[in-house]
C-alpha cells in the first residue's frame, strides 16, 4: 500500500492511495507517524478516501499509535473520509470510541484549527494568571 505525506504549518496529512488497508501497510504507517511526531507534528490527519477494504481489524492498529503520539504531544489525530466497511471494523474493534473520526477532510482541518486556537487562548489565559 502506498501513501503520501503533506506537511502543513499546523498539521501533517497522510493520504492513503490504495483501495485496501493491508498488513503490509501497518509497519510503514507506524514508522511514518513516529517520524512525523519526531519532526514536531502533534496534529496528524489520515485521509482514507480511497480505502474500501481491510482484511483484519488488527491492520488498523497503526492508527492507535498515531492517536497516542498526538495525544501525548498535546495534539490531535483525526481520521477522515472512512468508507462504511472500514467504519464497521473500527466500530467492532472500538477504535471509533478512542479516536476522532470525521466524514470530510474540511472537518478534520477545522477541528485541528479549533484545537490550536483553544491552546493559544488557554496559554494566554494561563500567562495572565501567573
Amino acid at each position: 500500500m502506498k501513501f503520501s505525506v503533506e506537511r502543513q504549518d499546523k498539521y501533517a496529512v497522510v493520504t492513503l492511495i490504495d483501495t485496501s488497508f493491508s498488513d503490509e501497510l501497518t509497519p510503514l504507517l507506524k514508522a511514518e507517524f513516529i517520524s512525523l511526531n519526531a519532526d514536531g507534528f502533534c496534529n496528524i490527519i489520515l485521509d482514507m478516501t480511497t480505502v474500501a477494504t481491510c482484511a483484519d481489524a488488527q491492520d488498523l492498529s497503526s492508527l492507535l499509535v498515531a492517536d497516542r503520539l498526538c495525544k501525548k504531544a498535546n495534539g490531535l489525530f483525526v481520521v477522515c473520509c472512512v468508507q462504511q466497511e472500514i467504519m464497521n471494523l473500527m466500530e467492532i474493534s472500538a477504535l471509533d470510541r478512542s479516536m476522532t473520526i470525521v466524514a470530510k477532510f474540511d472537518e478534520a482541518t477545522d477541528l485541528i484549527f479549533m484545537a490550536e486556537i483553544e491552546k493559544e487562548i488557554m496559554g494566554s489565559f494561563d500567562e495572565e494568571n501567573e
